[in-house]
C-alpha cells in the first residue's frame, strides 16, 4: 500500500471511530449527504479588486453576492506570494517549506512531491468525485500530475499560464501547447479557455450532482495574457491602460464565477454546496502584465513579496446553514487553513499527519472566536516576513527602499507598513527573528 494510501485509510478509519463514539457533534448525520466543495481560486487578482473590498471602478456582483451569502475574511493571508508554492500550502495545508515546493513548479525541476497528502486524496477516500478544471501549476512530469494527486479528472493547463486561444504556453521557449484532459493533449484551438472551463465545470456538476463532489475551480484570470471578453472591453474602455485591459479580464472571471454557481442553484444543490473563493497571490507588475493594472489598495506591495499587497487576499466563503450569511471576520486566516477546515465542515477527520492549518470553523461560526494563528510565518527566497498579534517584522522584501532591510511595522496602526519601527522597537525584532529562525528549522521536519 502507498504510504498516501495509507493516510487516508487511516483517516478514515479514524473518522469511523469518531462517528461511532459521537465525538464530532457537528458532523453530518449519515442519512443526510456531506456537503458538496467548490473551491474557486482566482490567479493574481489584486487584494482591492473585488467590489465587496473596496473597488469602484470594477463591476464584480458574483463575487460581492457569494459574500454577501457567506463569511468575507479581512485578515486572509496566502502562504506564499506567488503561485506554486500558495497553491502547494492550500493542497496539503502545510506551509509551502514543509510541503517540498517553495518555487514555480517546472517541468523536470520543482514539483509538490509525490508523497505529499492533498486535499482531494483525503475527500476521494471519502467517496467523494473529485475534479480539477483550470490551472494546475504544481507539477508537469509523471507522478506529480493531477490524477496523480487526488484528483479523479482534470481538464485544463499544467504550467504557470496559457494563451486563452491558441492554448499555448504563455511564458518562454520552446513554444509548447498546454491544455489537457487528464494524461492527454485537448486540441480546441480558438475556443476561449474560461469558456471551456466553464464548459467543463458544469459537466461537471451535471454528472456528479447525486453524489458528494469536490470540485477545484482554478481559474487563469486575471493572470497575463490580458485577453477579456470583448464585451467587458468595450465597458472599460474609458479606463487608462494598463486598468483597462486588467478591468476586463476581473469581470470576464466574475462572470464566469458566475456561470458555475448558477448551475449549482439550477441543479438545487447550493445549500449543500460549500464555496470557498480567494486568489492565490497578489496582482501582477510584470512585463506581460502591462506593468501593472492592479490594485493592493491600501497595501504596499505586489505579487513577489511578503508585503501586505503579495499575500494579503480576498477570500470568502458561503455554506448555508453552516456558515453564517452576510457576516465579516477580522480575524487573521490562511489559505492552508482551508485543508481542515473543509474536513470539519464536511465531517471528516483530518489525517494523521503535521499540518500548519487550522480549522477556521469556530471562527467562522462567531465573531468572539479568535483567530487560530497568533504567529504567521512567510518566506520565499532570501524574503522573508513573520506576524505576531499586530506586529510583523519583513527581511528583504520586494517593494521595499533599498535602505529598510530589515523593516518592522504595526499592522494595527500602519496596515500599509510606510513607517519603520525596527530602530525604535528592536527587542520586538530580536523577538520576531528568533521566532523565525526557530520556525524555519521545525518546517522541514515532516
Amino acid at each position: 500500500m502507498k504510504r498516501r494510501d495509507f493516510l487516508c485509510a487511516a483517516g478514515t478509519s479514524a473518522m469511523a471511530t469518531m462517528l461511532a463514539a459521537g465525538s464530532l457533534g457537528a458532523a453530518p448525520a449519515a442519512t443526510k449527504r456531506r456537503p458538496n466543495v467548490i473551491l474557486i481560486v482566482a490567479d493574481d487578482l489584486g487584494a482591492a479588486d473585488a467590489g465587496c473590498y473596496g473597488c469602484k471602478d470594477i463591476a464584480t456582483p458574483n463575487i460581492d453576492a457569494l459574500a454577501a451569502g457567506g463569511v468575507r475574511l479581512t485578515q486572509f493571508y496566502v502562504n506564499a506570494p506567488v503561485c506554486s508554492p500558495s497553491r502547494a500550502a492550500l493542497m496539503t495545508g502545510r506551509y509551502p517549506q514543509r510541503a517540498g515546493l517553495v518555487t514555480n513548479a517546472s517541468a523536470g525541476k520543482a514539483a509538490l512531491p509525490a508523497d505529499q497528502l492533498t486535499l482531494a486524496e483525503v475527500l476521494r477516500g471519502e467517496g467523494y468525485r473529485t475534479g480539477l478544471v483550470g490551472k494546475w501549476h504544481l507539477g508537469r512530469d509523471p507522478g506529480t500530475l493531477p490524477r496523480d494527486q487526488g484528483f479523479d479528472e482534470f481538464f485544463g493547463h499544467l504550467e504557470g499560464c496559457t494563451d486563452n486561444y491558441s492554448h499555448f504556453y504563455f511564458w518562454s521557449g520552446p513554444n509548447r501547447h498546454d491544455q489537457w484532459r487528464n494524461e492527454t493533449e485537448n486540441w480546441e484551438q480558438g475556443k476561449y479557455f474560461p469558456d471551456l472551463c466553464v464548459r467543463e465545470a458544469v459537466r461537471f456538476l451535471d454528472e456528479n450532482r447525486d453524489r458528494p463532489f469536490f470540485l477545484y475551480f482554478a481559474s487563469n484570470l486575471p493572470h497575463y495574457p490580458l485577453q477579456g471578453e470583448a464585451k467587458f472591453r468595450e465597458m472599460y474602455k474609458g479606463l487608462p491602460s494598463p486598468r483597462r485591459e486588467y478591468a476586463a479580464h476581473v469581470a470576464t472571471l466574475d462572470a464566469k464565477i458566475g456561470e458555475v454557481l448558477a448551475k449549482v442553484d439550477a441543479l438545487g444543490l447550493r445549500d449543500n454546496t460549500l464555496v470557498i473563493f480567494f486568489s492565490d497571490n497578489g496582482h501582477s507588475l510584470e512585463e506581460r502584465q502591462n506593468f501593472g493594472g492592479g490594485s493592493g489598495g491600501p497595501y504596499r506591495g505586489a505579487k513577489f513579496s511578503v508585503l501586505e499587497g503579495g499575500i494579503r487576499m480576498p477570500c470568502m466563503l458561503r455554506l448555508p446553514g453552516g456558515v453564517p450569511a452576510g457576516q465579516v471576520r477580522d480575524r487573521v486566516a490562511a489559505a492552508m487553513d482551508f485543508f481542515p477546515t473543509v474536513l470539519e465542515l464536511c465531517g471528516v477527520a483530518p489525517p494523521p499527519r503535521k499540518l500548519d492549518g487550522k480549522s477556521l470553523a469556530a471562527m467562522l461560526a462567531s465573531n468572539d472566536a479568535p483567530s487560530p494563528h497568533p504567529v504567521l510565518h512567510w518566506q520565499t527566497g532570501n524574503q522573508w516576513a513573520v506576524r505576531d498579534g499586530d506586529w510583523k517584522l519583513i527581511v528583504n522584501a520586494q517593494g521595499l527602499d533599498p535602505g529598510d532591510k530589515t523593516f518592522l511595522a504595526n499592522l494595527a496602526a500602519d496596515v500599509g507598513e510606510t513607517k519603520n519601527l525596527a530602530s525604535e522597537q528592536p527587542e520586538i525584532v530580536s523577538r520576531l527573528t528568533a521566532l523565525h529562525e526557530a520556525w524555519a528549522k521545525e518546517v522541514l521536519e515532516q
